[in-house]
């Protein structure tokens, strides 16, 4: 039993040593201290809802918050810096010592996080040579520019200057990438002369172990079945230290074409119990999930491609949208009997809305908006999305791009691999099929004369975990060769449907929706709110595959193949009265879409 009172960071006016790994457990102040962490990304989140999930946190009886840091969102562009709104992570930090919260950093530079690209902004793949997550030059220098600026920013909250912050990780989960011997003493290195002072820590599955822990760096284990070896295991990496499960998964990430995954809430407890048990200290990977907005979702690739979809719900304690779930409950009880103090009452739920149904009458296509998009890029060969000259010499990082040229007569259409990662084809403005990494082959109609033949290929999500990272160029990155041979002589739109992008669209020559609507097309309706605006879900059936936009917010993708079925939108996003939608549709549209006050996250796989 832990009495937490003494333990609460805006009551601990004085501080000396910070959290310690001393024999088998962390001391903080020197005095016996366990984590009982939970995971939540600021960049997830709604900023208006952090404070909400933090105190459902506090109310499980959990007394840490950990977070990753988005590099991609903090960097767009090489050495343009974003931390405002909903990226202000000192404002985060605060709101958590505010609750009662201590803090454990990981800032990368890899995250992982089911993220694109784990994190790392798409711009360092414009280096032909680049090896990320090395002590490769281009790579160092990005990341030290980086942390000059986000590392003041964190190192001032830190235990000994009166902030939350306990703990920094030390990259991550480096052990199943292992490349290079040298790189994580970098990124210790890094941390410490910017003025991390608090305690270090790595973060590993059990593979990754041996390859993936620092001399002077306490060393944490991820897994979401206790079993025997584990903490046997982890004595052999480093013996006479507090054991840390910095991972334990509560749920599991989609993929597109897959199942919802759900953990048996009874099985969550009882592992976490026995964890408990053995007096190790324990964070829940996740606590609260949230979304991945935007085109930022990551993917595997390892036998095959898989996409992950929009939702990061992840079956975590807390729904997308910040709801309880028996998780929640079973757990607040289990860790109510670790502490003294009885825990606060949970906060109240926030109500959702079903505001409906709302119609699409009106629609652009996608041939012409191209008019007023920025003039294409003229090259001969083909240019993957990232080393296109736009974005300030940046290269395109999300969304889609469009590759046209011109063809006589037909044939056998090969991509050989290199549109990355799914492609309509089109030829006179009519589609013939798709290209991905299953369908490299496309037949197309022999036909006297010159045609337009275009790609509209669409980043899918990079890789976030495993080998291939360094290999996550997007768009058409080499040769496709029609009759054998290559095609030549390209136009190059780069259509990254950033907030800017979409407001465009009001000037765009809006035309009524035809009996039979097909992409690639945008689609204009007008959802209705009350005086007060709450979350909602849109439900797109009958729609096939894209985007959704709602007053110039990207939602994130939906397609017909799920698991996911329903968006999740912040009423924080809405005001009272009319907010556009806009729908960006590749393939087959619908004419409606419904809000609704409950999600439809897919079929369910359980887990045990």
């Amino acid at each position: 039993m832990f009495n937490w009172r003494e333990f609460i960071p805006f009551k601990m006016w004085s501080r000396g040593i910070g959290l310690q790994a001393v024999e088998s457990m962390f001391k903080l102040e020197g005095k016996p201290f366990r984590i009982f962490g939970g995971s939540m990304h600021y960049f997830r989140v709604p900023r208006d809802y952090w404070r909400d999930r933090m105190l459902k946190m506090k109310a499980c009886g959990l007394n840490t918050l950990t977070t990753y840091v988005a590099w991609n969102l903090h960097e767009p562009a090489r050495g343009k810096f974003d931390f405002s709104g909903n990226l202000d992570i000192e404002a985060f930090i605060k709101i958590a010592a505010d609750v009662g919260l201590w803090v454990i950093m990981r800032p990368g530079p890899y995250i992982c996080a089911e993220w694109d690209l784990g994190g790392l902004p798409s711009w360092l793949l414009r280096d032909k040579n680049m090896e990320l997550r090395t002590t490769y030059k281009g790579f160092t220098e990005a990341t030290d520019a980086f942390f000059d600026k986000l590392i003041p920013k964190l190192a001032r909250y830190q235990y000994r200057k009166g902030g939350p912050i306990i703990a920094v990780q030390v990259e991550n989960e480096y052990g199943s990438y292992a490349k290079d011997p040298n790189y994580l003493d970098y990124v210790k290195t890094a941390l410490l002369k910017r003025g991390i002072v608090e305690l270090l820590m790595t973060s590993d599955n059990k593979d990754g172990l041996s390859s993936g822990s620092l001399e002077g760096v306490l060393a944490t284990i991820n897994f979401q079945k206790l079993e025997p070896v584990l903490f046997s295991y982890l004595d052999t990496i480093q013996s006479k230290k507090p054991k840390m499960v910095m991972e334990y998964w509560t749920g599991w990430f989609d993929h597109w074409g897959s199942d919802h995954h759900v953990f048996d809430a009874d099985m969550v407890a009882k592992t976490i119990q026995n964890v408990l048990k053995t007096g190790a200290s324990i964070n829940l990977y996740m606590f609260h999930g949230g979304t991945n907005f935007g085109f930022m979702n990551g993917a595997l690739h390892f036998q095959e491609y898989k996409a992950d979809v929009t939702s990061y719900d992840y079956d975590a304690p807390l729904t997308e949208s910040g709801d309880y779930t028996s998780k929640y409950f079973k757990l607040r009880d289990l860790f109510s009997k670790f502490t003294e103090e009885p825990l606060p009452i949970p906060p109240s739920t926030m109500t959702k809305g079903s505001y409906g149904m709302v119609e699409f009458k009106q629609y652009v296509s996608l041939w012409d908006v191209l008019q007023s998009t920025e003039e294409p890029f003229k090259t001969v060969e083909p240019v993957s999305m990232e080393n296109l000259p736009v974005n300030d010499g940046n290269g395109q990082s999300y969304g889609y791009t469009l590759y046209e040229t011109v063809i006589f007569g037909g044939g056998q259409l090969h991509s050989q691999g290199h549109i990355r990662d799914r492609a309509q084809v089109f030829v006179s403005n009519q589609l013939v099929g798709s290209i991905d990494y299953n369908n490299l082959e496309l037949n197309i109609a022999e036909v006297p004369g010159y045609r337009k033949l275009r790609f509209l290929v669409e980043n899918c999500g990079r890789v976030n975990y495993g080998p291939k990272q360094n290999t996550q160029r997007k768009g058409i990155i080499g040769d496709v060769l029609l009759r054998n041979s290559p095609l030549r002589n390209f136009k190059i739109y780069s259509l990254d449907m950033k907030k800017s992008f979409i407001e465009s669209l009001q000037v765009a020559q809006w035309n009524d929706v035809p009996d039979e609507p097909v992409g690639p097309a945008f689609f204009r309706g007008t959802l209705r709110v009350g005086f007060i605006p709450l979350d909602t879900f849109l439900k797109l059936e009958g729609w096939e595959k894209g985007a959704a936009f709602v007053n110039g917010q990207n939602l994130g993708r939906y397609w017909d193949i799920g698991p996911q079925g329903t968006l999740y939108l912040p009423g924080t996003w809405l005001h009272p009265g009319e907010n556009e939608i806009i729908i960006f549709e590749q393939y087959r549209a619908g004419r409606i879409l419904q809000s609704l006050d409950v999600p439809l996250l897919g079929k369910t796989l359980y887990v045990d």
